[in-house]
């Protein structure tokens, strides 16, 4: 009506929001006259701006504005062991007071490749690289190299790095066309099946022999925010070994997060690649591709030499870095001999149930669902007649489960961090093994508040 705010146009969230983070704006000004969005990663990118952090400690962070948040960004996953870890920031800090690049051989890029082959049995060879992105190209190169093949099986909605191969059909391209900048024969080369379908992931074998190896996040996209079934994963290994293809577990996420020997040890599955990241590093850069001999030594130059084969080359400056190095033995070792991760996960099962009650309390059919120490939210775009505990993420599509109205995702999250709490962009997250109940009850009052906000500002029905 005329002369009456609406406040989905003239928010109070985003005026609470801003009112709160005033020193966030304007650094945020300044970064915009130096970076692309003002942002150094697409997942920060919050409008009005996003926060900016100054300092953190187990499960919190601080921003410039004074604000403490919970953190279920959680380092992109990175960070199981909550930030700053004692031991691990100890570590790292001793191996920088003797050197950050030697230039050579270090011992501690040793003692690193045996703390994996301690908690993962098909690492049988290891080669670090600096990223996840790096890792998960490395072991594409090796699967065509070792088969001969060049094309390659990925599923739709699976993020593999954002190197040539992998952009298409992440968030968009689903019909492998190429995304900018990217070579129109370069896309060609992938194959991009539905997730879950394992009949056309056949059918796809049988109709192309060129294909060298299929690649996936082996809980689903997102850490299972379109989950796979182990039966799937199970059949992926049976039709990858029957068709001479590799099968590579994109584990930069799962790996030491759904169990401590990573996705592949919880599902009793021996990859012939796995590529490792985040959490295998510590929180600090630093990734690997390990897997079977006969593969990886085709970056051997004995081997190779011996078999008349040119060696994959591969330099690399920050390649097992020192510091890198001593926060992921570190990490890996209090993995290995603690709770951590059974910790972070029991955390995560007792946040998405109080979520869930909730959403029931306050009549909203979305649902709060996810695997180990994720949680993703579910806001039902085709508004189907679930209940929040009864909600069945095998039952919805790949699109339904990623579908998010942008204005209403967008308000969620300045509501939740007006509450103190920082969700990633798909509101979702991740909990550490620092999470407590207390940070699990302050996360449920904020989410309580924020849909009372939300159903104000008439986003939600009351």
């Amino acid at each position: 009506m005329s002369g009456v705010e609406d406040p989905r146009v003239n928010s109070r969230i985003v005026a609470a929001y801003r009112a709160r983070t005033t020193a966030s704006a304007d650094l945020n000004r300044q970064a915009r006259d130096l970076l692309p969005s003002g942002i150094a990663h697409d997942a920060r990118n919050l409008d009005p701006y996003s926060v900016y952090i100054t300092r953190a400690l187990g499960p919190h962070k601080w921003d410039v504005d004074g604000n403490r948040y919970t953190d279920y960004f959680g380092g992109h996953g990175a960070l199981i062991l909550g930030h700053s870890n004692p031991t691990v920031t100890e570590a790292a800090a001793a191996a920088m007071a003797e050197g950050t690049q030697f230039g050579a051989s270090h011992p501690r890029e040793i003692a690193w490749a045996r703390a994996i082959q301690r908690l993962v049995p098909s690492a049988e060879r290891i080669r670090f690289t600096s990223s996840g992105t790096e890792a998960t190209l490395m072991a594409v190169r090796l699967a065509r190299a070792f088969t001969g093949r060049e094309a390659l099986l990925r599923f739709k909605g699976h993020f593999h790095g954002w190197h040539d191969q992998m952009t298409s059909g992440y968030t968009n391209h689903y019909d492998g066309t190429p995304t900018p900048g990217v070579l129109p024969g370069v896309a060609q080369k992938s194959v991009l099946v539905p997730p879950g379908d394992l009949a056309a992931v056949e059918a796809a074998l049988r109709a192309n022999n060129d294909i060298a190896a299929i690649i996936l996040e082996p809980t689903g996209s997102s850490f299972g925010q379109v989950p796979l079934t182990p039966e799937f994963l199970h059949g992926l290994r049976r039709l990858t070994e029957a068709h001479g293809v590799l099968l590579i577990f994109d584990e930069v996420v799962t790996g030491f997060r759904v169990s401590p020997g990573g996705a592949q040890v919880a599902f009793g599955i021996r990859p012939d690649l796995s590529s490792f990241a985040k959490i295998v590093a510590g929180g600090l850069p630093g990734a690997a591709v390990a897997g079977r001999k006969d593969v990886l030594d085709l970056l051997d130059f004995e081997a190779t030499a011996k078999a008349g084969r040119e060696k994959i080359g591969h330099p690399g400056t920050f390649n097992a870095n020192p510091v890198s190095a001593a926060a992921g033995i570190a990490c890996l070792t209090i993995l290995a001999e603690t709770d951590a991760v059974a910790r972070a996960a029991a955390t995560a099962a007792d946040l998405r149930a109080g979520l869930n009650d909730v959403l029931a309390e306050a009549g909203v059919k979305w649902s709060v669902y996810g695997t180990s120490s994720g949680f993703h939210l579910f806001m039902n775009p085709q508004n189907r007649d679930i209940t929040p505990h009864g909600f069945d993420p095998y039952a919805a599509s790949m699109e339904e489960l990623k579908t998010q109205d942008s204005r209403l995702n967008n308000r969620m999250r300045l509501a939740m961090l007006v509450g103190g709490v920082d969700l990633n962009p798909r509101l979702g997250g991740f909990t550490s093994s620092t999470h407590t109940a207390q940070d699990v009850a302050d996360t449920i009052a904020a989410f309580t508040e924020a849909l009372r906000m939300l159903k104000t500002e008439g986003e939600l029905p009351n």
